[in-house]
């Protein structure tokens, strides 16, 4: 049941104070803020015909992942869902509406300028989704920690064995493209990002002791066709999706020219070859030999809570 509580006060309340919305021709300002505020918005990347192709196989993708679970559980907490995370491949490549964001020109020019060089290469195709009824907070975390032992994750590359550098002294190691499919308003459940803890050390606060304005602190009003793009270190979170709409964010990912990890497999030979020269050599430690077949599917796996 919707509270009406609720859905009044993120109506009126709801959104980050001052959000500036660029055009995709304004690329060094968007460097300038993305280099403040660990993350930027720029509205009109996709054109109508691409934000319709993408909204369709979103909820086609989502559609077969919700089939899963009836009891609505998701995999990120109640009602909500990781596109990457439940895909057996832990990739959407594999989906031509995702192979369509690897080559954006106006993605391009910007993440050329963030990165200084156009050599950067694909970390992931995933991104993120929430049903009506994900009426809780996600805990504030950071998509990036430092160095863990493999036993625990395979993607763990930077380590200072000395303890005097951590990824947030570092220039930003790689960047997430998240993609609106839809309009992103004060009720659907829209990203919050608390502005410049890119390279903050301070502990991230829990849900109890998060103050009131990060919560509001959400990147909406933000429009259909436009991309928010992130250092993936900034503090973000998942807010209510108190609408009637499912609210969607797939995304790519890119790595800076000089840092990597482990990739695995996420996109057939054949669907490669068809890529445009751009996009074969951003992907190209993702494609999959061309005597193999790739197994896609999905699957609801419980993942961890994301937590530095």
């Amino acid at each position: 049941m919707v509270d009406t509580k609720q859905v009044t006060y993120l109506r009126d309340n709801n959104g980050l104070k001052g959000l500036e919305v660029l055009q995709p021709n304004e690329v060094e300002r968007a460097v300038k803020i993305f280099r403040r505020d660990g993350f930027v918005v720029v509205k009109d990347v996709l054109n109508a015909d691409q934000v319709g192709y993408l909204a369709n196989g979103v909820v086609e993708v989502a559609d077969e992942i919700i089939a899963l679970d009836s009891e609505r559980q998701g995999n990120r907490g109640s009602h909500r869902y990781s596109f990457g995370g439940s895909s057996v491949t832990r990739s959407m490549l594999h989906r031509p509406e995702w192979q369509m964001l690897v080559d954006i020109p106006a993605v391009t020019a910007i993440v050329t300028a963030i990165f200084g060089s156009s050599d950067y290469s694909l970390r992931s195709a995933s991104g993120d989704f929430c049903l009506p009824g994900a009426t809780t907070y996600q805990p504030l975390h950071s998509d990036m920690g430092d160095w863990k032992s493999a036993d625990r994750t395979p993607f763990s590359s930077f380590h200072d064995p000395t303890g005097a550098m951590t990824t947030r002294d570092i220039p930003c190691p790689y960047v997430c493209v998240n993609f609106l499919p839809v309009d992103q308003t004060a009720l659907n459940g829209p990203t919050r990002q608390i502005p410049g803890t890119q390279h903050s050390r301070a502990p991230i606060p829990t849900l109890d002791e998060e103050p009131e304005w990060m919560r509001l602190s959400t990147v909406c009003p933000a429009p259909a066709g436009a991309v928010q793009i992130r250092d993936v270190r900034a503090w973000h979170g998942g807010t209510p999706n108190v609408s009637d709409d499912l609210r969607a964010i797939p995304n790519v990912e890119f790595y800076a020219p000089w840092f990597r990890e482990p990739t695995l497999p996420g996109i057939s030979h054949g669907d490669f070859k068809k890529l445009s020269p751009h996009a074969q050599r951003v992907a190209r430690c993702h494609v999959a030999d061309s005597s193999e077949r790739l197994v896609t599917g999905y699957h609801l796996e419980q993942l961890p809570p994301r937590r530095p």
